[in-house]
């Protein structure tokens, strides 16, 4: 744990040497961030959250209440990790079988937000600034931008950077009500364009 750090960890949580820690995490309760993770600045972590060895969370990630990220986990910037939601690291687990030398990489992309009890199944890269709603099980990867919900995972339609549903006229342009910024759809991809 590096000491020449400003940040909270509280009274009740552990965080292990050899982390990287950056300024102004906050850490609350009963949560445990064990050996080689990294966590960047401003990052806020919920009760009862477990961060396994060598998980790597950008700037501004924030971690709900009771998740837990395993091992092969990487959230880039501003990801958002809604409660109780889900990762996985093995494909096919058995309690009888070894299968450490299998875990699988998860990649949440910049701005992604993952909402409460949904479940992400290792191995697969979550877009730019998707959206994957409350209790949906994504199997596959999901493209920039895209909303996701069911079990399983399918998409319904595209998000915004600031989390409004895209409405795309027959120029196969969107803008964002809130920040007026203007998406185009090409290809069945959504990129913003202004």
């Amino acid at each position: 744990m590096s000491s020449d750090k400003n940040y909270f960890v509280h009274e009740s949580s552990y965080v292990d040497e050899g982390c990287e820690i950056g300024n102004n995490v906050k850490v609350w309760h009963f949560s445990h961030i064990m050996p080689k993770c990294k966590v960047g600045d401003g990052t806020n972590i919920g009760q009862n959250v477990v961060v396994s060895p060598g998980v790597v969370l950008g700037k501004n990630v924030k971690v709900q209440n009771n998740v837990s990220i395993y091992e092969g986990v990487i959230c880039e910037d501003d990801v958002f990790l809604g409660p109780s939601m889900v990762f996985t690291n093995v494909i096919n687990p058995r309690s009888a079988v070894t299968r450490k030398h299998e875990y699988k990489t998860t990649l949440v992309k910049r701005g992604a937000s993952i909402g409460a009890n949904a479940t992400i199944v290792c191995g697969n890269e979550i877009g730019e600034f998707s959206f994957i709603g409350a209790g949906a099980v994504v199997t596959k990867a999901v493209p920039a931008y895209a909303l996701m919900v069911g079990n399983p995972a399918r998409q319904k339609g595209w998000m915004s950077e600031f989390g409004h549903r895209l409405e795309f006229d027959q120029n196969n342009i969107a803008v964002c009500p809130e920040s007026k910024q203007e998406y185009l759809l090409e290809n069945n991809k959504v990129k913003r364009i202004k």
